[in-house]
């Protein structure tokens, strides 16, 4: 019975390799044929090529790059290229002003813009909104409403209502803030988005009560007026704390820039100046609305923590509304809280009840403060797709850029090393591939044949790994790779010998080999796990204090360790325990590399039936001994007739 459920096992590990490895076809062909993938790895860019790119600092007026501010500029684009997987990027400096880039492929421009641009987030104060209209044709602000349906630049998850651009609500739903259940429970149904107008977004926070729509009032008589918007823009000013004479010089010259901003004009944002310390005029960045919007209160730098995905709704389950998650530290929390407290108290002065996010000096959503917001857990929705929610938190999670970058130059180039290195690199895998076979001939006779299949098994699984990680995480296979997966050549070959070593000394011991294979397996187990684990930690390590090629070897070694391990439990071990039940192993032929002859096998008087003992081992099979002694019985018999 235990003989047969060790078979069954055998024969289910297979099974699930064989699974795992449809599984993965099934995969790369998918992506290969409809997820832009292709049925190769990708390569990196030494034997590629790819795309050099030169950014060069833009500076305002008298203002100097300092060689921090580089080396931080540095650091950040690395981290955003290296989120996107392992792309094996080369970044530099040049004559300390200018950054150089090298990336394998063709970037995409969503892709050059995602690496240049600063992601300098601000939250500010609205004090004056209107729609993106010519200045000869003013049209009055529309009084808020809290009916229709967001077009589909902007979507809210709370009651939204107001100005033209049709700005969402912020309000604390529970149903996209990461809070407890109870708080959940708690929260009624968000309502509508804004009316007939195009939505910026929206941010939420923890949970409250379903908020109820502002009370209307009246806008001024002709918002594009420049009296009136310096009025309104000083007035909110002394609300913050402002001298009054310095809130009315500010205001005039925001009102100026107000009046004279046309968000259609290609270029306008790159000619508004962001100072964090002044009002400023600018607009949404789908380029329908203008703003003047109050100082900085809470910069990008107070972020602690920033994700993206979809929506959830009331009942818990995902949206098709795209959002950007964000997770203020200590101090954005506590600003955060007191700004949204004054803001619910403008409830009824739209729209200084709104506070604006804005990402490189355009509106991204400008929501309305319907609670306060306490727990410093926000959500941003907007016109985002999931590449670009994506790309924009990983912006946000890793820090604006200290400075604007233009992109200077960009060209192609060839690899570095290209396909002859290549083949090198692959012939020197083949030839320790070979030399490992014949060691394993030389050693271990027929029983080399698994380790063969075993190596022909993890090189298939890692192909497809490698291939399938090109696609889904932008993994790319430089030459640095290339040495980690003929490192693992080794690492592989190293399980095998432990395994069967131990196979040969339970067989040196004087047990039948289907015991000696179960005794050994338990035994080599653990020292082959501990082997890997460390071998996976080195990796890990290497890969986290690492950059550029040296993290693609130590991802190519931590991968093909799992591999290993994989291949060692699901097919090495359970072809031995099926082979070690057929005549030509279990029986220990001199070929077989199990031969107790050979291998020095203790000898015992041991009992063979019929009244017989014998002195060799135990490594026949059943079928064989029962042979053994019928054969001597009818001897016996023979002789007494005789």
């Amino acid at each position: 019975m235990a003989r047969s459920s060790e078979k069954r096992s055998a024969t289910r590990s297979l099974t699930a390799l064989i699974a795992i490895i449809i599984g993965l076809l099934a995969i790369a062909a998918g992506l290969a044929q409809w997820g832009g993938g292709q049925y190769t790895p990708r390569l990196g860019l030494d034997l590629e090529g790819g795309t050099e790119i030169v950014l060069e600092p833009v500076l305002v007026g008298n203002t100097t790059v300092t060689a921090g501010q580089i080396n931080q500029a540095v650091d950040i684009i690395r981290q955003r290229i290296d989120a996107n997987g392992v792309s094996e990027a080369e970044i530099s400096t040049l004559g300390g002003r200018n950054i150089d880039i090298a990336i394998p492929g063709t970037p995409t421009a969503e892709q050059l813009d995602a690496i240049r641009k600063p992601s300098q987030l601000r939250f500010r104060a609205v004090f004056v909104q209107t729609a993106n209209i010519p200045t000869a044709a003013p049209a009055p602000t529309p009084a808020p409403s809290a009916t229709g349906t967001a077009t589909p630049s902007g979507t809210s998850s709370a009651t939204a209502t107001g100005a033209p651009s049709g700005t969402p609500s912020a309000s604390k739903t529970a149903a996209n803030a990461p809070v407890p259940s109870a708080l959940r429970a708690a929260t009624s149904s968000p309502t509508t988005s804004a009316s007939g107008s195009t939505a910026t977004g929206g941010a939420t926070g923890t949970a409250t009560s379903t908020p109820t729509a502002p009370a209307e009032q009246a806008p001024p008589s002709n918002p594009e007026d420049e009296k009136t918007v310096a009025a309104e823009t000083s007035q909110s000013l002394v609300a913050l704390g402002w001298d009054k004479a310095k809130a009315d010089a500010a205001a005039a010259t925001v009102a100026k820039q107000f009046v004279a901003l046309n968000c259609s004009v290609p270029g306008t944002l790159d000619k508004i100046v962001d100072d964090p310390a002044l009002p400023m005029a600018t607009c949404s960045d789908d380029q329908t609305s203008k703003f003047v919007l109050g100082p900085v209160e809470i910069d990008g730098s107070e972020i602690s923590d920033a994700s993206s995905g979809f929506q959830a709704g009331p009942n818990g389950q995902p949206t098709s509304i795209v959002e950007v998650r964000l997770s203020f530290n200590s101090a954005g929390a506590k600003k955060f809280a007191q700004v949204t407290q004054r803001l619910y108290a403008l409830q009824s002065q739209p729209p200084r009840d709104q506070f604006a996010v804005v990402l490189d000096k355009a509106v991204i959503t400008a929501p309305r403060a319907q609670a306060v917001i306490t727990n410093g857990q926000a959500s941003i929705t907007g016109s985002f797709t999931v590449d670009s929610a994506k790309q924009l938190a990983q912006q946000l999670k890793f820090g604006a850029l200290p400075l604007s970058f233009k992109l200077q130059t960009q060209d192609d180039i060839t690899p570095q090393l290209g396909q002859e290195q290549l083949t090198l690199g692959l012939l020197a895998g083949l030839i320790g591939l070979i030399l490992v076979v014949i060691y394993s001939l030389f050693q271990y006779r027929a029983l080399a044949f698994v380790t063969v299949l075993s190596l022909v098994v993890a090189a298939v699984l890692t192909y497809l790994a490698v291939t399938v990680l090109g696609t889904t995480h932008g993994f790319r296979l430089t030459m640095a790779g290339v040495t980690g997966l003929i490192v693992a050549i080794g690492v592989t070959a190293d399980s095998f010998i432990v395994y069967f070593e131990r196979i040969r000394d339970e067989v040196r011991e004087g047990r039948p080999l289907v015991a000696a294979v179960e005794t050994g397996w338990k035994r080599a187990k653990r020292t082959i796990i501990a082997a890997d684990a460390v071998n996976f930690i080195a990796a890990v390590v290497l890969y986290l204090l690492a950059s550029a090629n040296v993290r693609g070897f130590a991802f190519t070694l931590g991968l093909t360790t799992i591999i290993d391990l994989l291949v060692v439990m699901l097919f090495t071990h359970p072809m031995v325990q099926l082979l070690a039940r057929t005549e030509f192993f279990g029986n220990g032929h001199r070929w077989s590399g199990l031969d107790p002859v050979r291998l020095g096998a203790k000898v015992s008087p041991r009992y063979r039936g019929a009244g017989q003992f014998g002195t060799g081992p135990r490594t026949a099979s059943r079928s064989a001994s029962r042979s053994a002694a019928a054969s001597r019985l009818g001897s016996a018999e023979g002789r007494g007739q005789a």
